[in-house]
């Protein structure tokens, strides 16, 4: 009976991975790239691509990209160059990333004995690690190097010589300064700290399992190229990606200094409300299990290595009030990790594989809702059908796009970077004196900027829940 109830589980398990990634990859085909961050990222991999331009990021022709390293741009770009220039290659490498960690997982957990699906279906059924597999984004990027890095850490430090994972360490590493720079170390090396000082022999153990000369030789090799061309062929990219982006971005509230955007302002502590949030129903068992077994959970070396990399990522952004929800991705991994550890413990299997589904039902559910109803171009926050419908005809194709105060990436994207922007009432003026055709496309909510003596000189001709297009009279 038990046997049976085990072979249910794991049918149900493989059966719901393979389901939600199908599901995931029609997501990345059919859902349009979102504003503003993933089309923006998006927009920035369409510019190299078109310019060949792979050192210097630009978020526009000729204006330079500092606040992020290249990996994801190098990825989503090299994915334009296979597929085109299209939301599904630009969003695939995130997705192939997230896969393998699945695979990795799935590997691993199976020579003990459990399912390869079980990983995987923790993963996805966690809203964080499900939103993230397959969105345009630094964030996974970052996740696979300090995932391999982790890994690497723990299977170098059981092996009772030096082995490849040594050079796996370093290589991670190296490539995670190119996800997104010096904060590999902050996320990583701190609990690696933590993890050693509960039994001082591991330091030792570090100096004789580890190639440390020749592997910091790696990662320099992989990184440090990079940094010195970006540098020289932008000067100032340095100081405001080492100090504005790593230092006062975390540690001022509301920092003025972001060229890209604006900080997020939260509450500090705010990262744990999230971490609830964006990792349930998993984080809510790991706690529990944790807290009943607090008085020997520290003697397992693979519970309390979880443990550390778990909870030092929000531990860190405790203090911070600059944060989003995206910072906690590293943490996906060791909390599936631990609710494997503990899933021989769980009475009642089937009830928390169902409650493990609240999540991609719903988005499954709003999906097809959405579709069904035709409201799906109208409810995205993107620019695609709208640009689509004004520029269906030739004659319309002639016809220039501005954007009020501030373009859209989505639209910059859409258009392969042919939007202008006005960003003044004499600018305005300046433009309707053409006296041709003009379309302008402005958010619904800075329409109360515009004056009436030249909103009367367009008429509206397509909207969505957030925009308006207008033609010129």
């Amino acid at each position: 009976m038990i046997s049976e109830k085990l072979k249910n589980n794991s049918r149900i398990l493989s059966i719901s991975v393979v389901a939600i990634l199908i599901f995931r990859l029609l997501l990345t085909i059919t859902i349009p790239l979102l504003d503003k961050t993933e089309s923006r990222y998006a927009e920035i991999a369409r510019i190299m691509q078109e310019t060949k331009q792979w050192v210097v990021l630009q978020i526009d022709y000729g204006v330079p990209f500092w606040a992020k390293p290249p990996l994801s741009t190098w990825l989503s770009a090299g994915s334009f160059e296979v597929f085109g220039v299209n939301e599904f290659a630009a969003r695939f490498p995130s997705f192939l990333l997230s896969v393998i960690l699945i695979i990795i997982a799935g590997k691993m957990v199976k020579k003990e004995g459990y399912s390869f699906y079980l990983p995987g279906f923790i993963l996805l059924t966690m809203p964080e690690f499900l939103i993230h597999t397959g969105v345009v984004s630094t964030d996974t990027s970052l996740e696979f190097c300090i995932t391999l890095m982790m890994i690497s850490f723990w299977k170098t430090m059981q092996s009772e010589t030096k082995t490849y994972w040594n050079y796996i360490f370093f290589i991670s590493l190296g490539f995670g300064f190119l996800a997104k720079g010096p904060l590999i170390t902050v996320l990583t090396f701190p609990p690696l700290f933590l993890w050693c000082c509960l039994d001082v022999k591991r330091f030792k153990a570090i100096f004789s399992k580890f190639s440390i000369i020749p592997g910091i030789l790696i990662t320099a090799v992989i990184a440090l190229p990079w940094y010195y061309f970006c540098e020289q062929q932008s000067p100032g990219f340095l100081d405001y990606f080492i100090v504005g982006e790593h230092y006062k971005r975390f540690l001022e509230p509301g920092w003025k200094g972001d060229l890209y955007g604006s900080g997020h302002s939260q509450p500090k502590g705010m990262i744990w409300l999230l971490m609830f949030a964006f990792m349930f129903p998993w984080i809510l068992l790991v706690l529990y299990k944790l807290w009943k077994n607090k008085a020997t959970i520290f003697k397992n070396n693979w519970v309390s290595f979880l443990i550390a990399w778990a909870f030092w990522t929000p531990l860190f952004f405790t203090i911070s009030s600059n944060i989003l929800h995206t910072y906690l991705l590293p943490s996906a991994m060791p909390i599936m990790f631990l609710v494997v550890y503990f899933w021989k413990d769980f009475t009642r299997k089937k009830l928390l594989i169902n409650t493990a589904l609240f999540f991609p039902a719903v988005v499954f559910i709003a999906y097809f809702a959405l579709f069904a109803t035709g409201k799906l171009d109208h409810q995205m926050n993107s620019d695609k059908y709208l640009l689509r419908e004004i520029k269906g005809t030739s004659e319309n194709n002639e016809i220039p796009i501005y954007y009020w105060k501030d373009k859209h990436y989505s639209g910059q994207f859409y258009t392969r970077g042919k939007v202008q922007v006005v960003k003044t009432e004499k600018q305005l003026d300046s433009v309707l004196r053409l006296n041709k055709k003009l379309f302008f496309v402005i958010d619904k909510k800075k329409m109360n900027k515009i004056s009436k003596k030249h909103f009367d000189r367009m008429t509206l001709t397509q909207s969505n829940s957030k925009t308006y297009i207008f033609i010129t009279k």
